[in-house]
């Protein structure tokens, strides 16, 4: 028995162990009362400019192998990615992360995912107030990718995730599982990641055990062979065939247009916004090998978050990526709402290849 084998075999039974022992119940299609929502938070300025969901790309990004592990290859070891997003208001979060290939064992990478909620007012139901508070929440990763063949690959992340609001305090467990496939000569990449499968290990309050947001995922992406431009689409959500929510305050106009129950005799018209509120469309132009600009549309983001009275490009993102030496600069930005739109900023770069390029400048001048 082959040593690929083996491995692979150890790997189905590590997830399955772990499936066992969490309970996960991810199958469940209740939305409310889910906790760690940050984890859903776009880690790349790159993911962000695509729409906010990782794409399955084959130019070896470790910030897509956070999401989908299974793109995790040798041609990632040494590489460092560094994250930050001025989010709304005071808060701010960011992820960084590094991968390292061993062999016979894989390629693996290890990152944190922070954030941070700020400084809050500490008041009793009276309105008297008694000093101040800090909220975050932080996630440590550990992920594994390996090739099956020249096409196929397997890859999963195992967190440990931490909540604190004031005295508020819940420790979690989660795995992601990703199935890859890549087809070099036709530029064609395609995952499938389920993640977030586990469970909280303490809860904010005893007894009251709340569900993760786990998420089944589906990307494509495609480039094409004699033009600049790579294609993508991102399926999430597969799990909840039905996206659309009763609305908070009953049924009136206002809040059926912000994206709530729709109810019309249009059937096909209905059946057309649930299939779309599950996809995420993007593209990249690559007009220079160290320049590319991308653009996104998230439909589901812009009919829950639009403003029926005023035009906006709510739902649209964008971004672009530069090359400057042995470091990789990405910017994205993506509309949320009329209220401002979050500033995502990532820098990374190949250890090995920033180090020998020091030692190559330092040999010439000696």
């Amino acid at each position: 028995m082959s040593v690929s084998t083996v491995l692979v075999r150890k790997y189905f039974s590590l997830c399955l162990f772990f499936l066992l022992i969490l309970n996960a119940g991810v199958l469940s299609g209740q939305q409310a009362g889910r906790v760690y929502e940050f984890l859903n938070l776009s880690p790349t300025a790159r993911i962000t400019a695509l729409g906010g969901h990782g794409v399955p790309f084959d130019d070896h990004d470790l910030g897509m192998a956070l999401v989908y592990p299974s793109l995790l290859n040798p041609d990632m070891t040494g590489h460092l990615s560094l994250n930050v997003v001025d989010y709304f208001d005071d808060i701010n979060y960011g992820t960084l992360a590094f991968a390292r290939h061993f062999p016979r064992l894989g390629s693996f990478s290890a990152s944190i995912q922070y954030i941070d909620y700020g400084r809050f007012t500490l008041a009793d139901e009276t309105g008297h107030t008694g000093g101040e508070f800090t909220a975050g929440e932080y996630s440590l990763q550990l992920g594994w990718g390996r090739m099956l063949n020249e096409s196929f690959s397997l890859g999963s992340n195992l967190k440990l995730i931490y909540s604190a609001f004031d005295i508020y305090r819940s420790l979690g467990l989660a795995v992601d599982v990703s199935l890859g496939y890549v087809h070099e000569e036709q530029q064609l990449s395609a995952a499938l990641v389920a993640r977030h499968m586990g469970r909280q290990l303490t809860y904010y309050h005893n007894g009251n055990r709340e569900s993760l947001p786990f998420d089944l995922v589906f990307g494509i992406s495609k480039k094409l062979a004699n033009a600049p431009f790579r294609f993508s689409l991102v399926a999430n959500n597969l799990h909840r065939p039905d996206l659309t929510y009763e609305p908070p305050l009953g049924h009136n106009q206002f809040f059926e247009s912000q994206g709530g129950i729709q109810e019309s005799d249009d059937w096909l018209g209905s059946l057309a916004d649930k299939t779309m509120r599950h996809l995420v469309f993007g593209v990249e132009f690559i007009p220079l090998e160290n320049f590319s600009f991308r653009a996104g549309y998230n439909y589901r983001r812009r009919q829950e978050m639009k403003v029926a009275s005023r035009l906006s490009t709510v739902g649209f993102s964008w971004g672009f990526g530069i090359r400057i030496s042995r470091f990789h600069l990405n910017y994205g930005r993506s509309n949320y709402h009329l209220a401002g739109a979050p500033n995502h900023l990532s820098i990374s770069t190949s250890l090995p290849d920033l180090f020998q390029g020091s030692n190559d400048r330092q040999t010439q001048t000696q």
